[in-house]
């Protein structure tokens, strides 16, 4: 007697396309004609043209009845970064969610290579008194088939992020992060 409950396979009608290298790894219905699928590329919710990446998803969330994402969107592409957005929260009720919370979870956090959140600061007229204006995390992520990082930036609400100062703050932050992943152990 087996105590392990084989889950039974997605049905075709609910498999979406998938690339050749592409699998599926999860899956949980959220009604009968739409599930969320979870593949080693990426997250296919239901109503979604595409599938999002792992390294599109800034944060996934799991009550123990609902699974809620958070899709990065791309606000500005920058100089060798891009800065990113919170996209509208998706929220799926998954009554027999199977492996996908923790399948998510771990491919999410697994994408993240590189992360640390920075203050911004811009000198005022008196140089010993910086004023602090915000503050911006710096994030390299991995993607499924591709080589190196994608490195972006979150600003944190508040922050002015077309001022001229906090921009090349940025710039010097995400150059120092790129050369501490490739620095020599």
């Amino acid at each position: 007697m087996s105590f392990l409950r084989r889950r039974p396979s997605l049905p075709a009608a609910l498999k979406p396309a998938l690339a050749p290298d592409e699998r599926v790894v999860a899956w949980a219905a959220v009604d009968e004609d739409q599930a969320v699928v979870v593949t080693n590329h990426g997250l296919f919710l239901p109503g979604a043209e595409e599938r999002l990446g792992w390294h599109e998803i800034h944060k996934a969330a799991w009550s123990g009845r609902e699974l809620r994402i958070t899709p990065a969107e791309v606000a500005e592409e920058r100089d060798g970064y891009t800065v990113m957005v919170d996209g509208p929260v998706r929220a799926f009720l998954l009554l027999d969610p199977g492996e996908v919370p923790d399948q998510v979870r771990m491919r999410v956090s697994k994408s993240v290579a590189y992360t640390h959140h920075h203050p911004v600061q811009v000198s005022t007229n008196r140089p010993d008194k910086p004023f602090l204006v915000g503050g911006v995390r710096v994030v390299g992520r991995r993607v499924t088939g591709r080589d190196g990082l994608s490195w972006a930036v979150r600003y944190d609400s508040g922050t002015p992020v077309s001022h001229t100062t906090v921009v090349e703050v940025t710039e010097t932050l995400v150059s120092a992060a790129r050369e501490s992943m490739t620095a020599p152990d």
